[in-house]
């Protein structure tokens, strides 16, 4: 049956409206607004209302594209002042991390191979390809679940869990993509292999590097009429990053998640624009990915995995990855117990794995769509039970912070690099103590007050204006300013 332009635009468009309908109530409830985009596609897939969808192979080309987007967007939020302290033992456990517990899950898969109530028959490399594909914790659902969230975490955990999940998925890609052409060539050098990780590695690395600098430097030095085009022309940046990248044999997600961390730590042109519309097209993005991995599952073939599928997920909740994360933080002592151990809870999957997992079946491996179906369920797994409880665990822990108050209540915003910042404040009895207009209050040089709300009421200030208790103001103060003694008898 043919559909027509119009019918398919109607079909995809109700998908993403139920999907963020059913991701809204799934936020109120607690539940992974992801899990909800994967259960619509689900729904509407051909155990559902009957949408028939089973290219593997176009489902693997919009997941690069996706997840290229979303580790973009994951670098431009990661900030080199907040990584600094944690960059050791992140890229420990975004590298030696994913091997150890590809190895781990991929010895426990393979000694329930051994049983025929398992009904599964993975050789020894088949049970390792399989456990690369779940190896990495997910970039878009961590990113997803922390902002979501509002997690402010202690021992600056969160900054830690947002490197790992971001540059883990390049070297999971790698070994699955390894162990794929073990099994069709039947053999592979360990020098093949070694070398071949070391160019990925280093290509991806200077690529990234090469490729933000030049996405910064044509930003910041064109001069085009229309704004919005800033943000498209950075969007078409992610594209060249990842194919050239790809083309010249290097890791083409590990580059762009680098070129990310370039732009959002530098200075660009329409700064505030250019987030808000790489978050919006990464939120879509992740939206349609998830919805597309859902329609290509079939349910009623999930029940032939099911209880495999749960012994593998429960293994790696609970055994690989605390093991992982605790051998890999051993050199780091500063990681107490519970730091250690709410890591190892935040191993979210995603669709990363499920993407990673449509690789052997493009490549036509034997017992890939098995392995499609374990790694989709593991992931299911995963976000209704990890994914649900990461607020209760820092909670429960005592590694929650409270969130940090996020804009004023006047609702205005300035550009960031005009190199001042916005307050406000709440005048109080003692603040009027001095006098009641602002010409009576020691307000320093380089802070102006530059709107005052009372009641539903804005209020233009002046010197003459009697200010009274419970006046909100509006300040802005120079970055380099010392701070004003008003903010500090608010702070107080």
């Amino acid at each position: 049956m043919i559909i027509s332009p119009e019918i398919a635009f109607l079909v995809g468009s109700l998908l993403v409206y139920v999907s963020i309908l059913a991701g809204r109530t799934g936020y109120k409830i607690g539940v992974p607004v992801l899990l909800f985009f994967l259960l619509v596609g689900m729904l509407f897939g051909q155990d559902g209302i009957g949408l028939q969808f089973d290219s593997a192979e176009h489902a693997q080309s919009l997941g690069m594209v996706a997840m290229s987007i979303i580790l973009f967007a994951g670098g431009m939020d990661t900030q080199f002042k907040d990584i600094r302290t944690v960059l050791k033992p992140g890229i420990v456990l975004s590298t030696v991390g994913v091997l150890l517990t590809a190895l781990f899950t991929g010895l426990f898969i393979w000694g329930l191979s051994g049983f025929s109530w398992s009904g599964i028959h993975f050789s020894f490399l088949g049970a390792l390809l399989l456990a690369a594909t779940m190896s990495s914790t997910d970039a878009a659902s961590v990113f997803a679940i922390l902002s979501s969230q509002r997690l402010h975490l202690k021992q600056n955990l969160r900054p830690m869990l947002e490197l790992e999940s971001g540059s883990n998925d390049p070297v999971a890609y790698m070994l699955t993509i390894l162990l794929i052409q073990i099994l069709q060539s039947g053999d592979l050098s360990v020098w093949d292999i070694a070398f071949t990780f070391v160019v990925q590695f280093l290509v991806g690395g200077l690529a990234g590097y090469f490729f933000g600098w030049l996405a910064v430097k044509k930003i910041n030095k064109l001069n085009i009429d229309n704004q919005a085009l800033y943000p498209i022309l950075l969007l078409s940046m992610v594209g060249l990053t990842f194919s050239i990248t790809t083309v010249l044999k290097g890791n083409g997600y590990l580059a762009v998640y680098i070129a990310g961390m370039m732009v959002g730590n530098n200075k660009i042109a329409y700064r505030k624009e250019t987030y808000t519309f790489i978050d919006g097209i990464s939120w879509l993005f992740q939206i349609i990915m998830f919805l597309v991995l859902g329609l290509l599952v079939n349910p009623h073939e999930l029940t032939n995995v099911a209880l495999v599928s749960v012994l593998i997920g429960i293994f790696m909740i609970v055994v690989a990855r605390p093991a992982t994360v605790f051998l890999c933080l051993l050199p780091f002592r500063n990681y107490t117990f519970k730091a250690k151990s709410f890591i190892s809870w935040v191993g979210l999957r995603g669709a990363a794995p499920i993407v990673f997992a449509t690789y052997p079946v493009v490549a036509k491996i034997e017992g890939a769509h098995v392995l499609f179906n374990i790694v989709f369920f593991i992931t299911l797994l995963s976000l209704l039970i990890q994914g649900t409880t990461v607020a209760l665990a820092a909670n429960k822990m005592e590694l929650s912070l409270p969130a940090p108050k996020e804009g004023n209540e006047f609702g205005v915003e300035i550009p960031e690099e005009i190199g001042s910042d916005l307050h406000d404040l709440t005048i109080t009895a003692e603040m009027l103590a001095t006098g009641d207009t602002l010409k009576d209050m020691n307000i320093p040089k380089g802070t102006l007050v530059i709107m005052i709300k009372r009641d539903e009421d804005i209020l233009i200030p002046n010197g003459t204006l009697r200010l009274q208790e419970g006046d909100k103001l509006l300040v802005i103060t120079e970055r380099d300013a010392e701070e004003a003694p008003l903010l500090s008898q608010q702070q107080e």
